[in-house]
């Protein structure tokens, strides 16, 4: 069997190039089961991909977004997201609301009980985490939170990189 070489970014802890081929497969093997199931669950509640995704990301908001902050958010333009927050709007996901601190603004708010029409989508994919997060021990979970924590910065930096450059 042979060896790989080390990968350019050697020391002690340097991944090898047959492991960081490993993770990259597993990495795309992952995304696309992600994607896949986004979209399916974007397609249940009539919704495309990706007004799935800024919906999510205004639920998640502490605070009602404004479009531009959906768009940074999202790294969509800021026509792209006036498109998908009338969309949202359309289906009862979101209404516009005025900012009460500065009248001139307009926030995207999420409806309250737009989100019940998500009914139990999700409820397989909990039970399956939870089942799942008890095969590792504690420290095998704090190392894949580090991982998974580290390559969603990495992500979203790449995705900002890329953004730029349209």
């Amino acid at each position: 069997m042979a060896t790989a070489e080390p990968s350019p970014a050697s020391g002690p802890n340097s991944p090898s190039e047959v492991t960081i081929e490993r993770f990259a497969a597993l990495g795309r093997e992952l995304s696309q089961a992600t994607v896949l199931f986004h979209a399916q669950v974007a397609e249940h509640v009539g919704l495309s991909a990706t007004d799935h995704k800024c919906l999510d990301l205004a639920v998640q908001a502490e605070r009602p977004l404004t479009a531009g902050q959906i768009a940074e958010l999202s790294n969509l333009s800021t026509g792209a997201v006036t498109g998908v927050i009338d969309r949202l709007e359309r289906a009862g996901f979101v209404r516009r609301v005025r900012d009460p601190h500065d009248r001139r603004k307009v926030l995207v708010e999420v409806s309250k009980g737009s989100l019940s029409r998500y009914g139990d989508v999700y409820e397989g994919l909990t039970a399956a985490l939870d089942k799942t997060i008890t095969d590792y021990t504690e420290d095998e979970l704090k190392a894949i939170e580090r991982f998974v924590t580290g390559m969603i910065a990495v992500l979203r930096a790449e995705a900002e990189r890329l953004a730029a450059g349209r």
